[in-house]
């Protein structure tokens, strides 16, 4: 093997070089992926690959290997002249850069492999467990989940939906203050009271077999539904932010 010139070899015993390992082999599927430091000189590099193939001769023989140079320029003739010296000195079967990611425009035609918007949404939906008791408010500026009861003489108020995970028994007030697309849901529902942005209705104490049932606005009354029936959202075609 030939001498490393002093050039090189004082930037190798640099810490800082060494910090940023200059050369790196590791297996990736059925290849061998080898990424380089930017400004890493050429000589250095065919000795580390020497000294790394050197070590893994059974694995090396008809490999595939992919050399990541990065974003320099002539980084294709760099990976030319190391793809011809491990060919040469390796037998490896196949040199080549790593596989780009596909440009901009080719992304705008596929609009169904964009990100749905609701992926980075944020919500301030207010989730609470528990039962809300006779003489309690418990009011969210949003959605709000109650994961639990609301008995007779409680009150949930939201800026948008309400949903009940029990009994809904008090007065309801979603969609405040004109927020008509609001629904109320719960899986008792047996409120004293609901109202949905300006418009009120009045309950009923009479629970049909604690169906899971929702209140929305149609032509200005509020309808009560069975939830499961209706499938109000069965029609989307994609999941939208409420």
């Amino acid at each position: 093997m030939s001498k490393i010139p002093e050039d090189i070899a004082r930037m190798a015993n640099n810490p800082t070089f060494q910090e940023k390992i200059p050369v790196r082999v590791k297996g990736e599927g059925d290849s061998l992926r080898v990424t380089l430091e930017p400004g890493t000189p050429l000589p250095f590099i065919k000795e580390e690959l020497n000294r790394r193939f050197e070590q893994m001769k059974h694995l090396a023989v008809n490999a595939r290997v992919v050399i990541d140079a990065g974003e320099v320029e002539h980084a294709e003739e760099i990976v030319g002249e190391l793809g011809r010296f491990l060919k040469d000195t390796f037998k490896v079967a196949s040199v080549s850069p790593p596989a780009r990611p596909a440009p901009a425009a080719a992304e705008r035609t596929a609009p169904r492999e964009a990100p749905p918007p609701w992926r980075y949404h944020r919500t301030d939906a207010l989730v609470l467990a528990g039962r809300v008791r006779s003489g309690q408010k418990i009011t969210a500026r949003k959605h709000l989940v109650i994961l639990g009861d609301v008995n007779p003489g409680g009150e949930v108020v939201a800026g948008g939906d309400i949903i009940v995970l029990g009994s809904l028994c008090g007065n309801a007030s979603a969609g405040q203050p004109s927020h008509e697309e609001a629904i109320v849901l719960a899986l008792d529902f047996r409120p004293i009271q609901i109202q949905i942005g300006g418009f009120v209705a009045a309950g009923s104490s009479d629970s049909p077999g604690k169906k899971i049932e929702f209140a929305h606005l149609e032509g200005g009354t509020i309808l009560v539904e069975d939830y499961l029936q209706a499938n109000p959202f069965g029609r989307l075609p994609w999941p939208q932010v409420r």
